[in-house]
């Protein structure tokens, strides 16, 4: 029987992740090399990666700065009652029971141009759905819990004695986090921050919806390969859905390491 869920596994793992991958990689070259190039060197396509990575590059600071900070709020603050606390956390788990597409059909009626506070933001001159910080809300709204939920065990396990004895011999607050609490969860933080990239890259539904998919302007490299498809554009699809399968395999390494670092530590 063992053997039989061995075997089951193994075909899961080829029918749904090794067969699909090697038909990108057939399809991506399927005009040869010179094919998957042009797919990558269209202007469209540079613009979709270049916002890609901003994206990404901004969503990862801005998620490992305030998940760090609400890790922190939700295990150390005891001025925080348990109810509040609670709250948070529910504020916190509210992307993984909300769609990725009903987020961002959130943030564009909160904050789109029909809106009160978009219509605010669009008489001072600052666009936020249909532009670069509306792209980025909807990717911090999906990704946010990755960096909390790896950093709150890790505080719990460690408890408050260490902290509450640096404060006890004059550590501020500050000093306090850099040399006694920043050891302890830095494999965590790296851990998150991989998590937070992995998600950011891959993020499709709440940037669709926020974006408006704009060709060179609001257009990332994931709503380019859904556009590609739909336009039959098969090669360019699955060159550009290769350079991310790539990412996300050096992602997926990086993640181990990261982790057996994270129990050694």
């Amino acid at each position: 029987m063992k053997k039989l869920w061995i075997s089951l596994t193994y075909l899961v793992f080829i029918l749904l992740i090794i067969i699909p991958l090697v038909r990108i990689i057939t399809g991506a070259f399927a005009q040869g090399f010179s094919g998957f190039t042009a797919a990558l060197l269209r202007p469209e396509a540079l613009h979709a990666l270049l916002m890609t990575g901003a994206v990404v590059v901004v969503v990862t600071l801005l998620n490992t700065l305030f998940g760090v900070m609400m890790a922190i709020y939700l295990v150390r603050a005891g001025w925080l009652s348990d109810r509040v606390k609670n709250i948070l956390n529910s504020i916190v788990d509210l992307p993984y029971a909300v769609s990725p597409v009903i987020g961002g059909l959130m943030i564009v009626l909160l904050l789109g141009p029909d809106s009160i506070m978009g219509a605010f933001f669009e008489q001072s001159g600052f666009q936020v759905v249909y532009a670069f910080p509306g792209m980025v809300i909807a990717t911090l709204f999906v990704t946010f819990p990755l960096m909390v939920r790896e950093i709150m065990p890790v505080l719990q396990e460690i408890g408050a004695q260490q902290e509450e004895a640096a404060s006890t011999l004059g550590a501020y607050g500050w000093k306090t986090f850099w040399y006694v609490t920043w050891p302890s969860i830095q494999w965590a933080v790296i851990y998150g921050v991989v998590l937070t990239v992995a998600r950011s890259l891959g993020e499709f539904g709440a940037v669709l919806v926020v974006s408006g998919n704009i060709m060179n302007k609001t257009q990332t490299a994931t709503t380019l390969v859904y556009q590609d498809v739909e336009n039959f554009n098969v090669t360019a699809a699955n060159g550009l859905a290769l350079v991310l399968a790539a990412f996300s395999i050096a992602l997926l390494l990086i993640m181990e390491w990261s982790r057996k670092r994270k129990e050694v530590h």
